[in-house]
């Protein structure tokens, strides 16, 4: 596996990241010992960067792995905090739910503008001041948006950027892939540490797999890629990849023939919480029942995250 400095925060990072939410009770909902399992296999490979959410609920999960493998990885988490109080709650909840002193990257999840990140001004304050008492290593932001990329490179106080790229520029909010690397490649040049997100566009092109991650190693303002993983099997694919070596053909074979897809369950009451947060617009109503376009899921699961009837799920 190779190495990188992540931009100037001092960290350094495997070209490849384990991405957390797929293991946890938005899609896959492993037990923490199986979630372990498959993070400590990663780690063992020599995966030595984890990313993960207060929402993925992922937290006992990799707290258990570095118990088990005795290997503390970098860690970046993220929150939707957007008041001081808010922000504290979110970091002491990833220090204590990891059982770590220092997160060393924490950041302000999914911001869609400069609009945003404006409202999120006093939970960025908290960061900062975090980051100040060595409580958290460096700041950063996660967009699916150009804007908030572009806003971001100009932000001294932003260390880490982590956007949404793939081949086909699924999932990016407003624009296209070119103009989305376009923006990254000035941020890197900045100075910002970059690693990239759903290089499979949430799953909807499993079908060209090498293709896209050749597509992101052969980017090189790209520092990291996460990359969502659920089986040991998945692990040992991708750190293949990474590495430029031949995957094992019968893992190879085993995974093509599983497919991911959103399910919504019949029990659904149409209550449309699911739309309103999905970023993508997948989601409509149709005769009282939400149902999903295909084409524009990514797969993300948040939508299940609002659901009060708990009727989505990824499988």
């Amino acid at each position: 596996m190779n190495y990188v400095s992540l931009g100037k925060t001092g960290l350094e990072v495997s070209r490849m990241c384990f991405g957390g939410l797929i293991i946890g009770p938005l899609q896959a909902n492993l037990s923490v010992e199986e979630g372990a399992a498959v993070i400590v296999h990663a780690l063992e490979m020599g995966v030595n960067f984890i990313d993960t959410a207060e929402l993925y609920g992922t937290y006992p999960h990799i707290r258990e792995a570095i118990r088990r493998s005795g290997r503390k990885p970098v860690i970046a988490s993220k929150s939707y905090a957007y008041t001081a109080q808010m922000a504290m709650e979110s970091l002491e909840k990833a220090r204590k739910e990891m059982d770590l002193d220092i997160i060393d990257v924490f950041m302000l999840h999914e911001q869609e503008s400069r609009l945003t990140l404006e409202g999120h001004r006093e939970a960025k304050e908290y960061f900062l001041e975090a980051k100040e008492k060595g409580i958290i290593k460096a700041f950063g932001v996660s967009t699916h948006n150009i804007e908030v990329v572009e806003a971001c490179s100009e932000m001294p106080e932003v260390d880490v950027i982590h956007p949404i790229i793939n081949k086909a520029g699924i999932g990016i909010g407003d624009g296209t892939i070119d103009q989305m690397l376009h923006a990254v490649k000035a941020a890197y040049e900045k100075g910002k540490g970059i690693y990239s997100m759903k290089p499979l566009g949430g799953g909807n092109l499993l079908s060209s797999y090498d293709e896209c991650m050749q597509y992101v190693l052969d980017i090189p303002y790209i520092h990291s890629t996460a990359v969502g993983m659920q089986s040991v099997e998945e692990v040992i694919m991708n750190v293949s990849i990474f590495n430029g070596e031949e995957v094992p053909r019968e893992i190879r074979k085993a995974l093509q023939e599983k497919q991911r897809r959103l399910h919504i369950d019949y029990w659904c009451e149409g209550c449309g919480k699911c739309l309103k947060r999905c970023g993508q617009g997948a989601l409509s109503l149709s005769e009282g029942k939400a149902m999903v376009d295909k084409g524009k899921c990514v797969l993300c699961g948040y939508c299940g995250s609002v659901c009060p009837m708990f009727a989505i799920k990824i499988c």
